[in-house]
């Protein structure tokens, strides 16, 4: 009994198996889509405006159908259930609370279209307000709630039926930095304690990177990257995800040698720059070296690096724990460090001329991101 039951979790709860979107028949939003989601983690699709990550979302919800391919929950292709039937909790952006009903009448809403006994339906909307810690606000209407209460309500709305999923689209986005932060932790501790599959949309990387077991990054429809917060943070596999995942330094210039996951680049200016190899083209083809600036080590600290620099200081921005240097390296080629507080030389200043340096397991060489 007990190797069946873990032979199911073993199972994908939701399969994409090649789905495709078009709204003209031409240009495809989302293309020849592929894509598992285990059963109990929170998923984040993670992209730009226009990338296909909503789209998708909007699939499973069965707002849109596919053009071709099929969804899968639970091995059960679902393109043509109707979105009632999906047993699926959604939260919107804008919340879509009911303004004339109480907050316990929205969170009685989808238990009465149930037709579920009185009881459970009381039972169920009482442990609900509880679980988003709001038990005191049954008799409030939306609108004597603040935007972060909003937000808890409409969580519940999704909960208080027992989904298999939750489903986000950008829940977060209308709420402030500091309510803002404080909501995704809030949301992550209820996944952890409820352990129910959710599927979270958003354009924020720093969200993605909060909340997340695992993050689809989107472009042009198409997943460029899926994998733990940790490793598209340090590992992206191509130009696209290192630029949009976090900040990063970019260096252009030629694979001038590979053996094995060791590269050198050539930069323009001649540098000469030891790599690991990611998303690389051919030998004598572009390349791209991405460092990230927290691993860009400044004068006497960068004598140890394998990868060595000279640039001049053009800003020193304070921000608390650490500082931003922002540095010229000619060409109109600029270079950003972050430093600890505690380890910026009081002699740094502007216009002066420092050696900057990196270790070469921290500097990927990627290919060039195709143009549109």
């Amino acid at each position: 009994m007990a190797e069946q039951k873990s032979a199911e979790q073993a199972k994908p709860h939701v399969t994409f198996t090649h789905v495709q979107k078009t709204y003209d028949g031409e240009t495809l939003i989302v293309k020849d889509l592929n894509l598992e989601i285990r059963r109990g983690e929170f998923l984040t699709l993670l992209g730009p405006s226009g990338s296909g990550k909503t789209t998708c979302l909007m699939m499973l919800a069965g707002f849109e159908t596919p053009t071709s391919g099929e969804i899968r929950v639970n091995e059960q292709v679902i393109n043509r259930v109707p979105p009632h039937r999906r047993n699926i909790g959604m939260v919107f952006q804008n919340y879509a609370l009911f303004p004339h009903m109480t907050v316990a009448e929205n969170l009685r809403f989808p238990l009465v279209v149930r037709k579920m006994p009185a009881a459970e339906i009381d039972a169920k909307v009482k442990r609900a307000l509880a679980m988003v810690r709001l038990e005191a606000l049954g008799n409030r209407y939306p609108q004597q709630l603040s935007g972060g209460q909003q937000q808890r309500i409409a969580l519940a709305r999704a909960l208080v039926f027992n989904p298999e999923l939750v489903l986000m689209d950008e829940p977060l986005g209308a709420l402030d930095k500091q309510l803002r932060e404080h909501m995704q932790i809030e949301i992550k501790h209820i996944h952890d304690n409820l352990g129910v599959t959710f599927v979270f949309v958003t354009h924020d990387q720093s969200e993605a990177l909060t909340m997340s077991d695992r993050i689809a990054v989107f472009d042009r429809g198409e997943i460029q990257q899926i994998d733990s917060a940790e490793r598209l943070y340090e590992e992206p596999s191509n130009a696209f995800v290192a630029g949009f995942i976090g900040e990063s330094n970019t260096f252009t210039g030629t694979l001038m040698e590979r053996k094995g996951d060791k590269c050198v680049v050539r930069l323009g200016n001649g540098a000469v720059l030891q790599t690991r190899a990611a998303d690389v083209g051919p030998v004598g083809g572009p390349a791209v070296v991405s460092v990230r600036p927290e691993r860009i080590v400044l004068n006497g600290a960068s004598e140890r690096c394998e990868n060595r620099l000279t640039a001049k200081v053009r800003e020193l921005i304070y921000l608390g724990d650490h500082v931003r240097v922002q540095l010229d390296l000619g060409n109109q080629s600029t270079l950003t460090v972050k430093t600890p507080i505690s380890d910026l030389s009081h002699e740094i200043r502007p216009e002066q001329a420092i050696e900057v340096g990196f270790p070469a397991q921290f500097a990927r060489a990627l290919a060039p991101t195709p143009a549109p």
